[in-house]
């Protein structure tokens, strides 16, 4: 298992920008999938993002495209979400995932195995 640890996230308006930054500590990082999760209080966990072990194939939700961009920069073992044109529904905690078996457009939870803890992303209207 890789051990995630997630930053960036905060209080910003509605329109605002955030950048959440996820730390893994696992020396083949290169070789895992990594991606983001987001959960609202009530709700399951729903799919954000995603980015192939090469950085090559990105995969997003309908409802961030456009919006949020994720990276990764596998000499610093981090993945990053660049989150633009922040809505109040994108309020939730965001979690970093990684797998290194991930199949290509997967977005369920059982398809990664790894979790951090998350970060609280909060967007006021």
């Amino acid at each position: 298992q890789v051990q995630l640890v997630e930053s960036g996230g905060g209080l910003v308006q509605a329109g605002g920008s955030l950048r959440l930054s996820c730390a893994a500590s696992v020396r083949t990082f290169s070789s895992y999938a990594m991606g983001w999760f987001r959960q609202t209080p009530g709700k399951e966990r729903e799919f954000v993002a995603a980015i192939s072990w090469s950085g090559s194939r990105k995969y997003y939700a309908d409802s961030v495209k456009g919006r949020f961009t994720i990276s990764r920069d596998n000499a610093k073992s981090t993945a990053y979400l660049q989150m633009n044109s922040l809505k109040p529904e994108d309020t939730g905690v965001y979690y970093c995932v990684a797998d290194p078996d991930y199949r290509p457009g997967a977005k369920r939870t059982s398809d990664f195995g790894s979790w951090g803890q998350g970060t609280q992303v909060s967007v006021s209207s």
